[in-house]
């Protein structure tokens, strides 16, 4: 095949997948005022998720409105348009060429550096356009892996602070150990002990705490693969305020994080933007229940729980699935109803199947990326201990 034909066909299949359906919920950006309908930006399997959080955001937030109401679908560039001018309009004196340079970047992914100590930090620290788009757009972005200040990791990660340092201190850690640090990356780590295999004489005093400290980052960093810990969990609560709408960084996967408005209730909700549900009006957010996402339930515009229909039933849930039910049921013998419950019955059961695969995906997903990660900057620090070598290997000194 000609590269031209693949040029064309690459071009094809990129704009099919830059073509996003819209789904109709309703929100109430102020806990005073009756609710409102929006129509939010869904994800396909290889959805930009770091766009369309932002625009999801805006679009709850009334900042930015996807015209004709009735439209079913929007491209991104019809997004990226909107976004640009509500950043222009809203930051009129500031320079804003950095957020908009990074907006094409967002639809393959974004490179956040998240610290392991403060739900708000990330590097570079508003600094790059990643984080420029953020602070313009006014959408705070926020994440749950912290260590908990009461267990033995939490002091070198407070000293090593982000996630890149870390890889680099594991990927320094394996060319000291000679390639056996990673080898073995799969035992169990149930201390922090060097393991007698990675212990040497000729190790120095820095290189023996380097090999410590990268043990205690590697188990923890394993630990945590879904990259949300309790303690994290409950600072993120503590800190969002009622009724706010941010951008949380979980899962290499960025999602629209609310905190529901009533002060005496302290729930987190993402926003449920995959496509799958796009025909199941019934569910709009997905509670934040665990650091997994094993006991996540589904919620309603209403914040009350609700079970995805699917079938012949999708589309109706809760109350509208039960009077569609009835309407039938009607007309039928025993051993149809028997039929039809059971029906039903396999079919929640596929739904929840479905729904915990999903977060197994995104968990394996996030998994692959760190490894990916982790080995682009162990084959980064090695080429960069073998050009120092040589650089001292010339070296002279003056006297």
């Amino acid at each position: 095949m000609s590269e031209h034909t693949n040029s064309e066909t690459n071009g094809t299949q990129q704009s099919i997948e830059e073509v996003w359906y819209l789904k109709e919920i309703h929100f109430k950006p102020d806990p005073d005022a009756p609710p409102r309908r929006f129509k939010i930006v869904t994800q396909n399997f290889n959805g930009p998720c770091s766009f369309i959080a932002i625009c999801n955001i805006l679009i709850l937030r009334g900042c930015i409105t996807i015209l004709p109401s009735d439209r079913a679908s929007v491209s991104y560039e019809q997004l990226a348009q909107l976004v640009g001018e509500y950043l222009l309009t809203s930051c009129p004196d500031v320079d804003i060429s950095a957020a908009l340079s990074v907006m094409p970047v967002t639809r393959k992914g974004m490179d956040l550096n998240p610290l392991f100590t403060e739900v708000s930090a990330f590097r570079p620290a508003g600094s790059g356009g990643e984080l420029k788009l953020f602070e313009y757009a006014g959408i705070e972005l926020v994440h749950g892996w912290l260590a908990d200040p009461s267990t033995p990791e939490h002091h070198v990660l407070e000293q090593l602070q982000d996630y890149d340092t870390c890889v680099n201190l594991i990927a320094e850690a394996d060319h000291i150990s000679r390639g056996q640090f990673l080898q073995n990356g799969q035992e169990p780590l149930t201390s922090g002990a060097i393991p007698s295999h990675q212990r040497n004489s000729s190790l120095s005093p820095d290189e023996q705490q380097k090999l410590e400290e990268a043990l205690i980052v590697r188990s923890f960093l394993e630990n945590t693969s879904s990259q949300l810990t309790y303690h994290g969990l409950f600072a993120l609560a503590a800190k969002m305020r009622p009724g706010s709408l941010v951008a949380l960084f979980r899962n290499s996967h960025l999602s629209v994080l609310y905190k529901s408005p009533n002060p005496d209730d302290s729930a987190l909700y993402t926003l449920a933007t995959d496509q799958v549900f796009l025909q199941e009006p019934s569910v709009v957010w997905e509670r934040l229940e665990d650091v997994d996402g094993g006991w996540s339930s589904f919620v309603d515009s209403d914040f009350v729980h609700s079970t995805p229909a699917g079938g012949d039933y999708a589309g109706h849930t809760g109350e509208s699935a039960l009077a569609a039910l009835e309407g039938d049921l009607g007309a039928m013998t025993l051993e149809e109803r028997a039929d039809h419950e059971l029906a039903r019955q396999l079919q929640r059961q596929e739904d929840e199947e479905a729904h915990q695969m999903e977060t197994q995906r995104q968990r394996q997903l996030a998994g692959r990326e760190q490894q990916d990660r982790l080995e682009t900057m162990k084959r980064e620090a090695q080429e960069a201990l073998k050009k120092q070598r040589k650089s001292k290997k010339g070296d002279c000194i003056l006297m």
